[in-house]
């Protein structure tokens, strides 16, 4: 797998940590893997910087990835 380095703040570093210590993740790299995927999802669908889905009937509303890593980890404690 290609390695890549990025730079990150403290809090979001911290947040990283968290989600192992916690149990969620098995590594940092798996959270860091997770957000991309979401990410990734929320680009196609337009979603990312309130960009306009191509398909109306797409989930929009200009989320940050911030926000919806934010609910995806809720739901993940909360059906864990």
């Amino acid at each position: 797998m290609p390695m890549v380095t990025v730079s990150i703040s403290p809090l979001q570093a911290a947040g990283i940590r968290d989600a192992v210590d916690q149990g969620g993740y098995a590594s940092s790299s798996e959270v860091v893997r997770e957000a991309l995927r979401l990410w990734d999802t929320a680009r196609k669908l337009g979603e990312y910087r309130g960009e306009v889905p191509a398909d109306e009937s797409a989930p929009s509303g200009g989320r940050c990835v911030a926000d919806m890593f934010a609910d995806h980890e809720a739901e993940h404690r909360r059906s864990a």
